[in-house]
Order: C-alpha cells, then structure tokens, then sequence
C-alpha cells in the first residue's frame, strides 16, 4: 500500500503520542466511571482497562484497580502520569 507523505506522518504522530492519547482517554473513562453503574459500568471498564495498558501498566495492577472499583484510586494513579 503506498501513503502519501501527509498520511504517514499523521501515522507516526499517532504513535509517538499513543500513551499522551490512552492517558486523555483513560482520564475521560475515570469521569465516565464516577457516573455510571450496572452493565455500562463494566463496558467502561472495560475501555479504561485498555486505555491502561496503552499507558504502560501491567495487567495485575490494572486487575487490582478493577477489583476495587474505585474512580478515586484510578484518577490518583493518573495523577502520576500527568507529571
């Protein structure tokens, strides 16, 4: 497949902004958490489990911070990242 110049840079900004990107929307999931309850707060879990990972944490934090179900510890985890 040939790109054009624009289409590859577009693709390599994706990539070196890929954790700024999860970050923001890891942080907009948490905002999403504190509001929602029932099967759509597993859905958002489930969106903010992957925005995590693209952050760099591993799957044994991200489990610990589903099994407590706390917005609070999440937000506060971020916290770190926005340095």
């Amino acid at each position: 497949m040939n790109r054009t110049p624009h289409q590859e840079r577009i693709i390599r900004n994706y990539y070196q902004n890929r954790d700024s990107i999860g970050l923001q929307k890891a942080q907009e999931a948490v905002t999403e958490l504190y509001l929602s309850e029932g099967k759509k707060r597993q859905t958002v879990w489930k969106r903010l489990a992957s925005h995590l990972e693209k952050i760099g944490l591993k799957e044994d934090q991200i489990e610990k911070l589903r099994e407590s179900d706390d917005p609070a510890a999440v937000a506060k985890l971020l916290e770190k990242f926005t340095g």
